[in-house]
């Protein structure tokens, strides 16, 4: 009888062992092959650069990109895809979050007009040429991507309205591009920039926040003349927008749990089922 106790302790401390040498932690790239699940925001063009890179990745498509974070947090999904900068953003402000080192996608942002709009795209890139020259785009880049801490406050943009509006579309969830700051304002370094082609036209300054996916189709249906939230420049998307000069080289990255923290390895309760059985 006790040896037979005993045979079975050892059974089952080397499923045990078994079960962790599954565990493993995400350290790069290359851990997510292997039909990983992926967390992609709905209307975003992360999906694509996804299945470029892991053609078997299975997809979860989520409202936001910080329910996408939220869902690798919680361990819904083995990571989670987007434009570098939003995805530094939200893992400094969550725990148990990392962002892997290597690129899934070289990207670039670019503001969209509709397709017969030339005066605002030269307008606007004439804009991003002038704030280069002067320094402002430095000291832009200096307040909305600081290296540690949250970005600065919005700076005063004085606006005269002579010239009508500038209506602007945003999606305010791609921080620190568009985002609500505390006072319940839509503030970003895309918002800053679209308030100074305002000052620069002699128009006020209208934001409407949107969900992402909705903005082309919104500029399309003329309810707004310009978009941007850290908008990827596509072939696909250029067949039906007319884009400005690229402001912002990025890319998409992926976020995954940190260390100590591992991924999802096998159908969850697989070992203790193995356990219960074996000791029956």
């Amino acid at each position: 009888m006790k040896r037979s106790l005993r045979l079975l302790f050892l059974f089952n401390l080397l499923l045990l062992v078994g079960c962790a040498r599954k565990e493993t932690t995400i350290t790069n790239l290359a851990s997510l092959a292997g039909g990983k699940t992926f967390a992609v925001a709905s209307g975003t063009v992360a999906d694509q650069f996804v299945l470029k890179r892991f053609p078997d990745a299975k997809l979860e498509y989520y409202n936001s990109v910080l329910d996408c974070a939220l869902a690798v947090q919680s361990g819904k999904a083995d990571a989670a895809a987007y434009d570098l900068p939003v995805l530094k953003n939200i893992v400094a402000r969550n725990e148990g979050l990392t962002t892997l080192p290597e690129l899934i996608e070289g990207d670039r942002y670019g503001f969209g007009f509709r397709l017969a709009d030339t005066s605002l795209k030269q307008a606007v890139d004439g804009v991003l040429a002038e704030l280069k020259s002067n320094g402002t785009y430095d000291d832009m880049m200096k307040r909305w991507f600081p290296d540690k801490g949250s970005p600065a406050p919005m700076p005063d943009i004085p606006l005269s309205g002579a010239n009508g509006v500038l209506r602007f579309g945003t999606a305010a969830v791609t921080e620190p591009m568009a985002f609500v700051d505390a006072n319940r304002i839509v503030v970003g370094f895309d918002i800053e920039f679209a308030a100074r082609v305002a000052q620069k036209l002699g128009k006020q300054l209208e934001v409407t926040d949107m969900e992402f996916g909705a903005m082309i189709p919104a500029l399309i249906a003329g309810k707004v003349d310009m978009i941007g939230a850290g908008l990827s420049i596509t072939e696909e998307r250029a067949k039906r927008i007319l884009y400005s000069e690229s402001y912002y080289p990025s890319g998409i990255a992926a976020v995954v749990r940190s260390g100590g923290n591992p991924h999802r390895a096998g159908p969850p309760g697989r070992c203790v089922r193995l356990m219960i059985s074996a000791t029956r």
